[in-house]
């Protein structure tokens, strides 16, 4: 009696142990196949199996993996839910111990099986049977080895719908980076395609200097109007650079006033303020890539100091905490203020001036290179008219010379909301002068322009014709009737006019 007392620790032992090692083993995240398969072997050598089978379901009841041992495996795999004791246990979400004449077209046995649960979810089932002689018992399965089942049962299913969560979230990670992937590079095409429409020296050096700085670290100052793609030129030297796979984090420093701007940059710990809950700042979130801080010459003066501090040492400490936290970011800083003037002022800090200003790169107004003008209508034409869903979208000579005679203050962004607002508006695919919404003061500036100009015959017949055309909506017969002239010669005029302009000749109208 004292023999089998034991004999029943020892198992108890056995099982108790199998399980605390089952449950590290499992505790690591491994394919499915691999963590059923380790079921099956773990019930057999535990309770002294002679046959074994483990399966997991998917959603909708079908097998996912399976495996037997001691008999074959059914085919289709889904023949297993068949068998008496399966839908019994399917059916009821129990475990449960039975005896079959038969079971997987082999011969039958004792049966335990235990349902592998996971929340509300059933996983699969894990069974064994034709338990083999050892010790005092010989044949026959006991209370404490269907108790076991069931707690093998239930690390199994929690292994397991870990694992397909895991994987779930593996395929979710890899679809969001392939969809930011793809983000970032349109983003940057267009950005680059903006940034590359212009011919005129000035946007070549600007060109040039952001491919040579790209892959580089060096901190770069960008300078220029509002409206002329500051940002746009930042995004470029971010997306080309070796930190393109890191967060690009953009604040407008003019936007916030000081004591919340110090914030939002170097973060703020809990209890600064009643209801203030601690969060990073901008350094932080930019960790691994670039901070863009825009318009920085509208940083309040003591606030450059603490700049000047972070930049020095590579480190933030924030509002209100004690602990400095180190940052791994790249500078880029973009301002249409005179900073020059403002060290002299006081304004503005010279030491912090020469931190930002490593590399300077100046972007031109829109007025100073107006031979870009033609290329960048035909760009927004094309980008807001397939929008529109509007083909052939074209703009008249007229149209075009009274954009060229514009000072465009606002500069590319104001071109571009201004082609994007006309397409908007305009009930055909033609822009012509009456459907660009300039400002009262552009019309005056052109009626001025046109009395202190004199040009010649030819160019006056040029203009002449242009409007007409205009006019005519591009009708080529009663343009020729108004002129006087015939289809032919009208023709040749047009012909003659396009060897003049003929960056401006195929957007007229036909």
């Amino acid at each position: 009696m004292a023999q089998q007392s034991n004999f029943e620790l020892r198992r108890k032992l056995l099982q108790l142990e199998a399980l605390y090692d089952v449950g590290r083993a499992l505790n690591t995240l491994r394919p499915e196949g691999e963590l059923t398969e380790e079921l099956m072997h773990r019930a057999i050598a535990v309770l002294d199996a002679m046959v074994g089978f483990v399966f997991s379901l998917d959603e909708k009841l079908n097998v996912q993996q399976i495996f037997t041992f001691g008999v074959e495996i059914p085919a289709p795999a889904n023949a297993i839910l068949a068998e008496p004791p399966i839908k019994q246990v399917l059916a009821s979400r129990e475990p449960m111990s039975v005896t079959v004449s038969k079971f997987l077209g082999g011969a039958g046995s004792d049966l335990i099986l235990a349902p592998m649960i996971s929340g509300e979810t059933i996983i699969g089932i894990i069974g064994v049977g034709g338990k083999e002689e050892r010790g005092a018992k010989s044949g026959s399965f006991v209370e404490d080895d269907l108790r076991f089942l069931v707690s093998l049962a239930a690390i199994g299913g929690a292994a397991i719908d870990n694992a397909r969560n895991f994987y779930k979230l593996s395929v979710l990670r890899e679809t969001l980076e392939d969809e930011n992937r793809n983000l970032k590079q349109r983003m940057l095409r267009d950005y680059n395609d903006r940034l590359m429409i212009g011919d005129s020296p000035k946007m070549q050096r600007v060109i040039d200097l952001v491919a040579r700085v790209a892959d580089s670290q060096a901190s770069v100052l960008i300078r220029g109007e509002s409206g002329t793609g500051k940002e746009m030129v930042a995004r470029l030297i971010h997306g080309n650079s070796p930190r393109k796979d890191g967060p690009f984090v953009a604040i407008n420093c003019a936007a916030l006033p000081e004591t919340l701007l110090e914030s939002e940059l170097f973060g703020i710990e809990r209890g600064v303020a009643t209801g203030v809950d601690a969060r990073p700042g901008k350094f932080e979130l930019a960790k691994g890539g670039t901070i863009f801080l825009d318009e920085v010459g509208d940083i309040p003066l003591a606030l450059q100091a603490k700049l000047l501090r972070v930049l020095q040492e590579r480190e933030v400490e924030k509002l209100g905490g004690r602990r400095r936290i180190p940052i791994d970011v790249r500078i880029l800083a973009a301002t249409h203020r005179d900073l020059e003037q403002m060290i002299e002022k006081t304004e503005f800090r010279q030491d912090l001036y020469y931190r930002l200003k490593v590399v300077e790169i100046v972007l031109p107004p829109l007025r100073d290179r107006k031979e870009d003008i033609p290329k960048l209508v035909r760009f927004f034409l094309d980008k807001y008219g397939k929008r529109e869903g509007l083909t052939d979208v074209r703009i008249t000579q007229e149209a075009l010379q009274k954009l060229m005679r514009y000072p465009f203050p606002g500069n590319v962004r104001e071109l571009e909301n201004l082609i994007e607002g006309s397409l908007a508006l305009t009930t055909d695919p033609v822009i012509d002068p009456g459907d660009l919404a300039l400002p009262e003061s552009a019309s005056g500036a052109g009626g001025v322009e046109m009395l202190t100009d004199f040009p010649s015959l030819d160019e006056l017949e040029r203009r002449y014709v242009t409007r007409v055309l205009t006019y005519t909506k591009g009708n080529m017969s009663k343009a020729a009737k108004i002129l006087g002239v015939d289809r032919k010669t009208l023709y040749r005029m047009r012909e003659a006019m396009s060897q003049l302009a003929p960056t401006v000749d195929s957007w007229d109208v036909h």
